[in-house]
């Protein structure tokens, strides 16, 4: 069991893939610390894995730091915890701005930098990976501030494994496709938009929840001990549009 001993810090653990992440590592040994801010999907997740659970509203920058302090000596965090608003440039709105980038971006930083420090007074090590997405690699319409949160995300990780290497804290990115989870499902459930973007996957399917969580836990591990700073793709591969129907019609492009 590769993870057993280790207790793990699992941002948004109470659905999607903070979920599938939780009980998988569960699987493998790992006790899990989780962050939610449900207390009946907390309370769930206990029963099914014995995770100790946190309820905590990750937008307020000091809830969270309380929360990772409350977590107590852990040896990885991973931050899963997301939200969208659909919102295109044209409908940008500033409350949707602030929904997402709390979420996103900032929860990410501040849960971070309070497990970062705690982990360099134990005498450093440690992992942190960071939940982002393709959409921030790619233009997704109504993913304005989604893509924007995510590719931030990215840029952050490249500079938290420069600045916490010395410390032997290792941070990596696991950026997945389109996911089905229920917040998945709002943006990608009319098939007009879906299927072109299904159709550029040469494996035929979009990612589930738990194959995302295999890649973390592939992270995670000992066996990527020389991996820092890196983004690890969960796409199926990718292909471009073979012909210009598929082109004409997707909802996303390469930029």
């Amino acid at each position: 069991m590769p993870f057993s001993g280790q207790t793990i810090i699992i941002t948004g653990a109470g659905k999607g893939i903070g979920r599938a992440t939780a009980e998988l590592l569960t699987q493998r040994g790992a006790r899990i610390v989780a962050l939610s801010r449900t207390q009946s999907d907390l309370d769930t997740l206990s029963r099914d894995t014995g995770a100790r659970g946190i309820a905590v509203d990750l937008s307020d920058p000091l809830a969270a730091r309380r929360a990772i302090v409350q977590a107590g000596a852990c040896d990885a965090l991973v931050n899963c915890a997301g939200t969208n608003v659909l919102e295109s440039v044209f409908d940008l709105t500033d409350g949707g701005y602030d929904r997402v980038m709390d979420i996103n971006l900032r929860a990410a930083l501040v849960c971070s930098s309070e497990f970062a420090a705690k982990r360099r007074s134990a005498g450093g090590g440690g992992t942190i990976v960071n939940i982002t997405s393709i959409a921030g690699h790619r233009g997704f319409n109504d993913h304005l501030c989604y893509a924007a949160s995510k590719a931030g995300l990215e840029a952050a990780t490249r500079v938290m494994a420069r600045e916490l290497g010395p410390e032997g804290i290792r941070v990596l990115a696991v950026a997945p496709t389109v996911t089905m989870t229920e917040l998945a499902a709002e943006a990608w459930s009319d098939p007009v938009k879906s299927q072109p973007m299904l159709d550029r996957h040469p494996i035929g399917r979009f990612a589930e929840a738990t194959d995302v969580a295999q890649a973390i836990a592939i992270a995670l591990s000992k066996d990527a001990s020389m991996m820092t700073g890196s983004v690890l793709a969960v796409e199926g591969n990718r292909k471009n549009p073979t012909n210009s129907k598929i082109a004409r019609n997707s909802t996303c492009s390469t930029l």
